[in-house]
């Protein structure tokens, strides 16, 4: 069975500050094959952190990616609500698109 797979970039926010790159690759590892994750936490002037999200890189079929969003979208897990969205690209990765398609 030859399923096609894209790679897919997503967002996902609403997570407890004590999750781990781990946690988030066995969490999704579960719906696609997990390439990469980047934990990023937000912190205020004193170092506390108020906001921590991901951004998790996965091969993954669209069937799975919207079994995905069902399952794991807006659910609690680790004392946060998870918030899932494909990634938007950067205004830097818009760019140098722009830049390799004048350069044609």
């Amino acid at each position: 069975l030859n399923v096609n797979r894209d790679l897919i970039r997503l967002y996902i926010g609403g997570l407890s500050n004590s999750v781990t790159q781990k946690d988030l690759k066995d969490r999704f590892g579960k719906f696609g094959d997990v390439q990469d994750v980047e934990l990023r936490t937000k912190r205020d002037e004193e170092g506390v952190p108020f906001k921590t999200f991901a951004y998790v890189n996965l091969n993954i079929s669209d069937a799975d990616l919207k079994k995905c969003l069902t399952v794991l979208n807006k659910s609690k897990w680790k004392g946060g609500t998870l918030q899932i969205e494909t990634a938007k690209e950067s205004f830097l990765h818009r760019v140098w698109i722009q830049i390799l398609l004048l350069w044609k």
